[in-house]
């Protein structure tokens, strides 16, 4: 199995991200999960954006690279929420990557596509966040960059559908969606 850089959302390195951690690792994956921000993850968005605007982008994309000094090249960059925008920024400095795993959102720039790049979206259907709009041009473009963009909606499904801590969580979604990221990260 393979290496995964694995970014938390706004809300900071949570109880679901360090378990969706040991999920990979359970299924044979060497997972990394930094904390971004240094600091107790928060409890609402609200809170979560006001600590992402006192640390800074910034320092969050500094922190996010330096959390992937070690790992090969290969390693699969993932996210949710934020995380999966902060995992696509680090494909420009990982043009290697065995593939991009996005949790909640979008990430990653044509620009910075190689060919044949695996990337697999995982998104609540609609998803506040992610205008279904922008969200079919993201796919255009990383597609017309040479990405394999695989994408699955899930209707009814809050925001942050994998959380069990947010009123979003949808156990059945969370479980389909578990089920495809293992299988995209096993043919990596």
């Amino acid at each position: 199995m393979g290496h995964v850089a694995l970014f938390h959302s706004v809300y900071g390195l949570r109880p679901a991200v360090r378990d969706a951690a040991e999920r990979l690792r359970a299924a044979g994956h060497q997972v990394h999960a930094p904390d971004l921000y240094g600091v107790p993850a928060v409890d609402t968005v609200e809170e979560g954006f006001a600590l992402l605007d006192r640390i800074g982008q910034q320092t969050v994309l500094d922190r996010a690279r330096d959390a992937l000094h070690g790992l090969p090249p290969d390693a699969v960059l993932a996210g949710f929420s934020m995380g999966a925008g902060v995992a696509g920024a680090m494909l420009a400095e990982r043009p290697d990557s065995g593939g991009l795993l996005l949790f909640h959102g979008t990430g990653g720039a044509p620009a910075d596509v190689r060919p044949g790049l695996a990337v697999e979206l995982h998104l609540a259907d609609p998803d506040p966040y992610d205008p279904p709009d922008e969200v079919d041009q993201w796919r255009r473009e990383m597609t017309a960059a040479g990405a394999h963009v695989t994408g699955y909606g899930y209707p009814g499904a809050g925001h942050l559908f994998t959380d069990p801590a947010e009123a979003d969580h949808d156990p059945a979604a969370t479980a389909l969606a578990w089920e495809r990221a293992l299988s995209f990260l096993a043919a990596r």
